[in-house]
């Protein structure tokens, strides 16, 4: 498949729409337990920090009616990560939480979403190359 390709757009599309809401989040626990390594990786000599209000990934998709967003917002002094899918959609919100749980927390997300957009596709170009 070539960057930019229809079937990464479907895969993206059906991959968003498979897992409901409460099932994401333990499979994404249980993603972050098994991504974890051993040993910390080093520490940056001069690391920068990241500004947690606004921060913000969004996971694989074509569509953006359907695509997923997690966004970082300070409120009272506590952080907290909206969910949303697509523009309009009203957001699940997980918190309150430390800036660097929240940061994580998106990064984390993030890295799932790709990890099983990556696998689906994966399994469904199988299944297409075998027919």
């Amino acid at each position: 498949m070539t960057y930019g390709d229809p079937t990464d757009h479907a895969l993206a599309t059906i991959a968003s729409i498979l897992e409901p809401p409460e099932n994401r989040r333990d499979s994404e626990k249980a993603a972050i337990a098994e991504q974890r390594p051993a040993v910390p990786p080093p520490l940056p000599t001069a690391p920068a920090p990241v500004e947690a209000h606004g921060y913000s990934k969004h996971g694989p998709g074509p569509m953006a009616a359907i695509r997923f967003k997690w966004t970082v917002r300070l409120d009272h002094g506590d952080y907290y990560v909206d969910e949303t899918i697509g523009e309009n959609s009203a957001p699940v919100v997980s918190g309150p939480m430390s800036r660097e749980a929240a940061i994580q927390m998106v990064d984390d997300c993030e890295r799932d979403a790709r990890r099983r957009f990556e696998q689906l596709k994966s399994e469904m170009s199988g299944r297409g190359a075998a027919a």
